[in-house]
């Protein structure tokens, strides 16, 4: 019973200093992406969207460079922030998709996999028209990484 009492207080507490992004808020990322599974450099873009105040939605495209073929990954996460400052902290679930072809010349089989992700990230504000954007995630589809997504966001 203390702990749950002492759970309660200090979800509480927390959520009543934690206040993130407003409602109409958005930005766009240059993103930059590394598996560790693999270990494929991946390079990508998205557009986050604040639809309601601490929720954002953002779509983002990666394309993939493996040793041997062409991959690509598009994913549609829910971010909730929890944090505003000089670090803004959020966790993230969503829709993953990925496009895969293992032939080296590019014809061959290709593969289409959907699946889900989620992760946790943060949001570093550097001056006003730019950001730091660390995330780390899990997908569950094939080839069921987890990596690392780091770059830069710029608000609009």
């Amino acid at each position: 019973m203390k702990k749950t009492i002492l759970l309660f207080l200090t979800c509480f507490i927390f959520g009543s200093i934690a206040t993130a992004q407003t409602q109409g808020d958005s930005r766009i990322h240059a993103l930059g992406s590394y598996g560790l599974r693999y270990k494929y450099f991946g390079v990508g873009a998205g557009v986050e969207y604040f639809f309601v105040d601490n929720f954002a939605i953002m779509p983002s495209y990666t394309r993939i460079f493996p040793n041997v073929g062409k991959s690509s990954n598009f994913s549609a996460d829910l971010r909730y922030y929890v944090s505003v400052g000089s670090s803004q902290l959020y966790f993230m679930a969503g829709y993953s998709q990925n496009w895969e072809n293992t032939n080296p010349d590019g014809a061959g089989t290709s593969r289409n996999v959907k699946g889900a992700n989620v992760g946790v990230g943060a949001y570093i504000p550097m001056t006003d028209w730019i950001g730091l954007s660390t995330e780390f995630k899990v997908q569950s589809q094939n080839p069921q990484e987890a990596g690392f997504r780091f770059g830069f966001a710029f608000p609009l």
